[in-house]
């Protein structure tokens, strides 16, 4: 399995708008596109950022999902709507993992 830890830094008082992007439509798009959410955080020390890890078999299966998901039609839509005041993203941070053979979870 690969592991796809992605860190959002996000932009001064837009971190409302992120997490209700996220809740209210982003979830749900991974979701019908067949995308894994491993798992999601907020950051606890006053930082505006989120934090979440993707599950995929190998890599050319995160690049074609990626790829599918930032052409599809809903989220192109729900990405612009939410950015009319404004982007809410100021960087992406992308780490990809894959999990020690001595630990079992």
């Amino acid at each position: 399995m690969l592991y796809e830890l992605r860190i959002y830094s996000v932009h001064a008082g837009k971190m409302e708008a992120m997490n209700a992007r996220f809740a209210n439509h982003t979830i749900g798009i991974f979701k019908r596109l067949g995308m894994k959410v491993y798992d999601f955080w907020v950051d606890q020390e006053g930082h505006s950022k989120l934090y979440y890890i993707m599950e995929y078999n190998d890599m050319d299966e995160r690049n074609r999902q990626w790829d599918v998901f930032g052409q599809d039609p809903e989220w192109l839509e729900v990405k612009q709507k939410s950015e009319a005041d404004g982007p809410i993203v100021e960087q992406v941070e992308k780490i990809f993992m894959q999990r020690a053979g001595y630990f079992q979870r």
